[in-house]
């Protein structure tokens, strides 16, 4: 069961990306994984959700924008956008969002 990340109270930074797979996808789940577990260790995150049915939707949660960027400039995260854009994804969007406010149960 997926669990919905427990942050902290707002304000904080939402990065969506939503993405489709190409055929191709042998490794991609791997990586995926590889990625939610290294970015769990990277200074100012804070969580992560992530959905794939048609479309792909994963939700990460960061403390600033200075702890995405540094994220973004991770040697294995980068490698891991490489292949991304040459073998696993047809079409990608990310986006990157201050969360002013949440509620919920």
């Amino acid at each position: 069961m997926a669990l919905i990340a427990n942050t902290p109270e707002p304000p904080y930074y939402a990065v969506i990306f939503s993405s489709h797979l190409t055929e191709d996808n042998n490794g991609y789940s791997q990586m995926a994984d590889r990625m939610i577990e290294l970015a769990s260790k990277q200074p100012g995150f804070l969580g992560v959700e992530s959905a794939r049915e048609d479309i792909g939707i994963t939700v990460s949660y960061w403390s600033t924008l200075e702890s995405i960027k540094q994220w973004k400039a991770n040697i294995e995260h980068q490698e891991a956008q490489r292949l991304g854009h040459k073998k696993w994804y047809s079409s990608f969007k990310t986006r990157i969002s201050k969360v002013e406010r949440d509620y919920g149960i």
